[in-house]
């Protein structure tokens, strides 16, 4: 069975037309490097070709990959009325009780974590541990290092 990947609608779009400018702007581009590069004579030692040929498998490997999340993804639906608990878009503030911080941070699909900018992956541990949460609740994260224990502050769609 083939992974499903959980999208907003934001995201969707994005990876739409990185597809779309990889098939039209950028392999026009790479298929031109290769070209010039084919013009400077013997292929065996040709530098300029072998890099033309590696940003080409590159490219189709990207496709190909980008391809693959968009024959198998779920849009992430925003409902108003569904509760307060956290769910993928949800975003959470917690508290780092060991060290008295409050972060913030947004559920999102595997795609789209980046957790140095806020948004944290429903597939991650600290993820698992917040799904289904409410405010007001204490979490205990299984981290590398150790148990990580939080409280959730607050809880927004």
């Amino acid at each position: 069975m083939a992974k499903e990947y959980k999208l907003s609608p934001e995201r969707l779009k994005e990876l739409q037309d990185e597809l779309n400018y990889l098939k039209t702007v950028r392999e026009k581009e790479v298929a031109e490097l290769i070209k010039e590069a084919r013009s400077f004579g013997d292929l065996s030692e040709n530098s300029e070709y072998d890099e033309a040929k590696n940003e080409q498998g590159k490219l189709y490997s990207r496709i190909a990959q980008v391809e693959e999340i968009l024959s198998n993804y779920v849009v992430i639906e925003e409902e108003e009325d569904d509760g307060d608990y956290i769910r993928l878009g949800s975003t959470v503030t917690v508290l780092d009780k060991e060290f008295d911080e409050e972060q913030t941070y947004k559920i999102v699909g595997s795609q789209e974590a980046d957790p140095m900018n806020g948004t944290i992956s429903e597939d991650s541990p600290f993820g698992k541990a917040l799904l289904g949460r409410n405010a007001g609740e204490d979490i205990t994260v299984d981290a590398p290092a150790g148990p990580v224990e939080y409280k959730i502050l607050k809880v927004e769609r």
